[in-house]
């Protein structure tokens, strides 16, 4: 799933992704990717106490802990319900004040500046905080202390060596972790195995086929797509996969370097192009445009439309609405043509749902070892059951019961192989996608713009960081 800061082959990547995943569900993966560099940067004036084999992190007992989580997908249950329990039992004099955004940037930024921000932070979604300019501005906690500790459920195994290799790189900057991706994220189209019975239908493999499917779906009085109108970026992920499939790994590396020209290249305009004509050729649900993510995938759910893309966090965030039967499936993306670069099992996948320690939290130790507390098997295989997602954690899945979009996920992984690819700029430029590609993007599909513009305006947003000596660059 993610990327370190440098060129490193990204199917070599995959594959160890792959390997680790199929532990989760099946037997316990190897080790993980070659370590990162001294922790540093910590807030002086942060509660301490004394470190022993039992407080390896050196967390003082009685100091109050504050956690912000992103009320999301995950919701905060599996926070309240699983985690601060954990953190709770190992710290019983410590008070714990909890509270839920969903806008992380309208309730921290202000505390962020003003130097009292909470000691835990689960900067997701559409309103999260740029983690590359809190990165360039010093405000996070290189969290190299937290992977180099002793793992909760064995101290003679660090941290670092339960995690699914990739998983400290893809919260990288310049080869030190800032924010621990938490949640392992299969992303992909989505649809109802029983509606796909129920009309003897087969999900494409090919553009072609997913024109032609899409017909006969029209014909059965469903619409074939919808998206999460609001949030156009949900769209660039399959747009994206499909020209990575169809030209290899290496235009992403293009992308997240910035490169002049990365935009224009053939298979990113192909891919566009079909998602642009889905809209003129009347594929996608009405009214689709001005509908939120929820709002899209309960439509979907409720069997308006045939196909919605997204990452495997749906099946939870979907969960009141999703009807006894449904067999919500996720599968690759079709290939743009049969002569492409990767087979039509490459997906994309990646360690997501980032948590942060703040440089200036008053509980800095606290903060950290709250997230330590959360990579136990304990804390992993209890968010993972709860929420429907797999974890970062190896082998923390071993024995779940796993739903069926969660199991068809881990399918779909596994089938993947070493084709398993991911891109940083959103990461690490945050203002690149959103506003300026996802806005692009919105246009794209509802055909206010052409292909060939949308690549124009994806060029400039790029190259509007290039230029911006204001903008902390970064590299793999």
């Amino acid at each position: 799933m993610s990327l370190p800061s440098d060129t490193s082959d990204l199917s070599r990547r995959g594959l160890l992704q792959r390997a680790a995943i199929a532990g989760l569900v099946v037997s316990p993966a190897g080790g993980l990717l070659a370590g990162c560099a001294t922790a540093g940067g910590e807030n002086e004036e942060a509660e301490r106490g004394k470190k022993s084999a039992k407080n390896p992190l050196g967390v003082k007992e009685d100091a109050p802990l504050e956690v912000v989580i992103f009320n999301g997908g995950f919701t905060d249950k599996y926070a309240t319900d699983i985690h601060e329990p954990l953190y709770e039992k190992a710290f019983p004099k410590a008070k714990i004040k909890h509270s839920k955004t969903e806008e992380i940037a309208k309730a921290l930024q202000s505390r962020f500046v003003s130097g009292s921000p909470p000691d835990v932070v689960n900067n997701s979604g559409a309103n999260q905080m740029d983690p590359g300019k809190l990165v360039s501005e010093g405000q996070l906690l290189d969290l190299t202390e937290l992977f180099d500790a002793p793992s909760v459920d064995d101290p003679k195994v660090k941290v670092r060596d339960t995690l699914i290799p990739g998983t400290i790189e893809s919260g990288a900057f310049d080869g030190k972790p800032y924010q621990l991706n938490y949640a392992f994220t299969v992303f992909g189209i989505w649809y109802s195995q029983s509606l796909f019975d129920k009309h003897s239908w087969e999900y494409p493999q090919t553009w072609d086929d997913m024109v032609a499917l899409c017909k006969e779906i029209k014909k059965a009085g469903i619409a074939p797509w919808t998206y999460q109108g609001k949030h156009p970026r949900y769209m660039n992920w399959p747009l994206l996969s499909m020209a990575t499939k169809q030209a290899g790994p290496d235009i992403l590396v293009k992308l997240d370097n910035l490169e002049p020209g990365a935009w224009e290249q053939e298979a990113i305009l192909e891919a566009a192009t079909r998602l642009y004509e889905l809209k003129k050729q009347g594929f996608i649900l009405k009214g689709t445009e001005g509908m939120d993510h929820v709002q899209a995938q309960t439509a979907w759910t409720e069997g308006k439309a045939a196909f919605v893309p997204c990452g495997s966090w749906l099946e939870n965030e979907q969960k009141d609405t999703t009807p006894e039967g449904f067999e919500m499936t996720v599968a690759p993306e079709p290939l743009l043509s049969n002569d492409s670069a990767l087979p039509y099992e490459g997906i994309r996948a990646t360690a997501g749902e980032p948590f942060l320690v703040p440089t200036k939290a008053k509980n800095a130790a606290g903060g950290l070892e709250y997230l330590r507390r959360m990579l136990s098997k304990e804390g992993a295989s209890g968010f993972s059951e709860m929420v429907s997602s797999l974890t970062a954690v190896q082998g923390a899945a071993d024995g779940l019961e796993l739903s069926p979009g969660l199991s068809s996920a881990a399918g779909v992984l596994k089938a993947a192989g070493e084709n398993v690819f991911n891109w940083m700029y959103p990461t690490w430029y945050k203002t690149m996608e959103n506003p300026a590609i996802d806005a692009a993007t919105g246009d794209l599909l509802a055909n206010r713009i052409k292909p060939a513009e949308w690549v124009k305006r994806c060029e400039k947003a790029a190259k509007d960081i290039r230029d911006d000596d204001s903008v902390t660059k970064f590299k793999r």
